[in-house]
């Protein structure tokens, strides 16, 4: 019976998936503007960020949004399908669990914030207003 439960959830996810991923590229707000150089700044700060995630995850699409809307141009690891990912997911984070944004600080820790909405309020102090980018 637990078999059968299996595979009429992954029957879902087969025909889901493929409408989920269209309906993000259809809904993805345009991203905030910012002058050349602080974009270039933020671009600069995102490289210390790293997103894992399920590409048709609908917290990783959230926060994918989120991303698109702040003009982020971090990193996408995909934890489902890179074996390498999942296993740094893992071992760095202690669980395969999306969406995880990993945060590197300077001092070289690193941090693992879990949860769409923690990630997506994050992302939003840290670049949420154009003018403050900097």
């Amino acid at each position: 019976m637990s078999q059968l439960i299996r595979y009429f959830f992954r029957g879902v996810r087969v025909v889901l998936s493929p409408v989920m991923l269209i309906a993000e590229k259809l809904s993805t707000p345009q991203s905030v503007e910012r002058t050349a150089e602080a974009q270039a700044q933020v671009d600069e700060q995102c490289r210390q960020l790293a997103l894992y995630q399920f590409r048709a995850c609908p917290f990783c699409i959230k926060v994918r949004k989120e991303m698109a809307r702040l003009g982020l141009k971090i990193e996408i690891r995909d934890a489902q399908l890179d074996p390498d990912h999942r296993r740094a997911l893992e071992q760095g984070g202690g669980k395969v669990k999306v969406p995880c944004l990993r945060i590197a600080h300077a001092d070289g820790r690193d941090e693992w914030l879990y949860e769409s909405d923690a990630i997506n309020a994050w992302l939003h102090r840290r670049f949420g207003h154009p003018e403050q980018a900097s």
